[in-house]
């Protein structure tokens, strides 16, 4: 039976960034609008957080059960190590996209937007079917588009939409950002485990590019924040501040660029998503101040 400790590690805190940096600079963007919202700010991120952990469970119990995990150099996985029984996971994901449902329904009501039921919905379905079912997505070099998506687009935007009903520039600026930088961390993992997903037949978007093109693509998604950093300085000066992702950024990209391998990638995960956490605040932070 897994510790308390081993199901907090296979919740895989070092993704959380993923789902707590849109509401972050989400907060910031509505705030420009005039449409800031603490109580709403709040559902959100237990939107994002709940989504997030039951993805992570989801994947934990799809690719465990498929045995994608046998050879697994990444983090601790419940069901891959035989620590766990894969319902007990499976059920911890289905808990965690409840949990969401709730907060969303509550964040619908609040916003009045009844639309967007049907925006969670695709949301929680996006993240089963990811790996699960019998043709997961993720299996078929789809993730950093979905992720792109969700934690970027729908993240950050759903936001902002939920508190000023309305979206602007600004805002569409720090979606792409978030979305890039989301789709880094995959894109980080996905690097690390192309020589096990080969063998388990995970055509994930980094077995179908190759090591060094998915080096290269790596590098051109953590340049897009910074261009969009830039943009957006042209009104609001202070938003240079997310420049300072640069500080976490720069030991992930020198070992992307030294052609690291295996457990020498794991420090990549977690630099990237502090680089994407730094940049979602201080942005965020700015805005408000701007």
């Amino acid at each position: 039976m897994a510790t308390v400790a081993q199901w907090v590690e296979g919740a895989r805190p070092r993704t959380l960034p993923n789902s707590i940096s849109p509401v972050l600079v989400g907060a910031g963007a509505a705030h420009v609008v005039g449409g800031f919202d603490l109580t709403r700010t709040l559902l959100a991120l237990v939107v994002s957080l709940t989504l997030q952990l039951g993805v992570n469970y989801a994947n934990d119990y799809s690719d465990g059960i498929r045995g994608t995990d046998a050879n697994r150099v990444g983090p601790f996985r419940l069901v891959g190590s035989g620590s766990t029984e894969p319902k007990k996971v499976r059920n911890a994901a289905f808990g965690c996209f409840g949990l969401a449902a709730v907060a969303g329904l509550a964040l619908v009501v609040l916003s009045g937007h009844w639309w967007l039921l049907a925006v969670g919905l695709v949301c929680i379905a996006a993240a089963w079917f990811y790996t699960g079912g019998t043709r997961p997505y993720g299996y078929a070099g789809f993730g950093e588009i979905a992720v792109f998506v969700f934690f970027g687009l729908v993240g950050v935007l759903g936001t902002v939409y939920v508190q000023a009903g309305q979206v602007g520039g600004i805002a569409i600026g720090c979606a792409v950002a978030v979305g890039s930088f989301s789709a880094a961390v995959l894109v980080a993992n996905n690097l690390r485990d192309i020589p096990t997903d080969k063998q388990s037949g995970k055509r994930t978007l980094a077995v179908l590019l190759g090591d060094a093109d998915t080096r290269h693509f790596y590098l051109a998604l953590l340049a897009v924040p910074l261009v969009i950093t830039a943009l957006v300085s042209l009104k609001h000066h202070l938003a240079l501040a997310g420049l300072l992702a640069i500080i976490p950024a720069v030991p992930a990209v020198r070992r992307v660029t030294a052609g690291r391998n295996g457990r020498d990638l794991i420090p990549v995960l977690r630099d990237t998503g502090l680089a994407m956490l730094l940049w979602s605040a201080a942005t965020g932070v700015a805005l408000v101040l701007s």
